[in-house]
């Protein structure tokens, strides 16, 4: 399908780009559910599936609600009100959502579902307001496990992608920016065409401007969301997805071993991939009390940073950390 979402004066001057901690929790669980997960991110995958076996959530609410494809629950997105919202502000937002746009969601979700939704979704149809706060505790633990040892790497990538689409209608203007968004957005006479669309994006069913979310796993799709009353919704994929995950360059790491030591220097370069205590003993040769001293330590500094797995817990390295390791002399 193809479709055309028209622009007055206004609302090229309501178009803003953001970064929505939602946006990639919904596009991070379509890519886990798809049967083959997207090339890039088949090793994120790898790690973290084995996580959410554990915890149930690959059979909770977002499961029920994520499909591989076709509609998504526009209350999982609500609209970012900050260039970079906290998930704590996103999932504030969802469990403050209207009844009225939870059943519409599930409405359409019935419709392609043969009209059939899963006991639990049916509970959600009838009481929302119940329900809710359940969903929002589950999206708490998949980011404790799917993104938050990964979030600073991830962060990274949308951040770098706002900075350039920002310099970009700076120095090009706006409309440039939009028509080199990905291969199925088109700007020309005044409008923004989208091609290979799920459902149709047009201002009756929509407030003015355009809110514009990079997303490093909507790759390599676009998405939207359309909701009465508030700015549709794009997620478009960010710039540099294909190095997201690649092991780093490591350009410092000689100097951070004079100031760091040797062992707290060899973790950091081992924390490309978040792991617990005892993946690092076994990757480095050290001791697994000795890893332990040198990752308190390390988190003191703000080198590193926690985050609980069920019963382990995951060491990731911080944006300051990554700054160090790869910045070039």
């Amino acid at each position: 399908m193809k479709t055309r979402l028209a622009f007055s004066v206004n609302d090229l001057a309501e178009t803003r780009f953001a970064v929505s901690p939602m946006w990639e929790v919904v596009t991070s669980f379509r890519a886990l559910a798809a049967a083959v997960v997207p090339r890039p991110h088949r090793g994120w995958a790898d790690q973290v599936r084995p996580r959410l076996a554990a915890a149930g959530l690959d059979r909770g609410w977002l499961a029920d609600m994520i499909p591989p494809a076709g509609h998504l629950p526009d209350f999982l997105n609500p609209a970012p009100t900050t260039r970079s919202p906290g998930l704590a502000d996103e999932l504030a937002a969802i469990a403050a959502t209207d009844p009225q746009q939870v059943r519409l969601d599930l409405d359409h979700l019935a419709a392609e579902r043969d009209g059939v939704l899963s006991p639990r979704l049916r509970g959600l149809h009838r009481a929302p307001h119940t329900c809710l706060p359940r969903i929002v505790a589950e999206i708490e633990t998949y980011w404790a496990l799917a993104i938050a040892p990964y979030w600073a790497r991830i962060r990274a990538v949308l951040e770098a992608d706002l900075f350039h689409r920002g310099r970009q209608v700076a120095e090009q203007g706006t409309a440039q920016a939009l028509d080199e968004l990905h291969h199925t957005v088109r700007w020309a006479g005044g409008s923004l065409h989208l091609e290979e669309r799920h459902c149709a994006v047009t201002r009756i069913e929509t407030g003015a401007g355009l809110l514009l979310v990079p997303s490093v796993f909507a790759w390599p799709r676009v998405l939207t969301r359309s909701v009465a009353s508030e700015p549709p919704q794009l997620a478009y994929p960010a710039r540099g997805i294909g190095t997201l995950w690649e092991r780093r360059t490591h350009a410092r790491l000689d100097a951070l071993t004079a100031v760091l030591g040797r062992s707290r220097a060899l973790i950091l370069a081992e924390l490309d991939t978040p792991a617990s205590t005892t993946e690092l003993a076994r990757r480095s040769g050290l001791s697994a009390a000795g890893v332990s001293q040198h990752l308190t330590a390390l988190r003191a500094a703000g080198l590193t940073s926690t985050h609980r797995a069920g019963r382990s817990v995951l060491y990731a390295r911080t944006g300051l950390a990554d700054a160090l390791l790869t910045a070039q002399t």
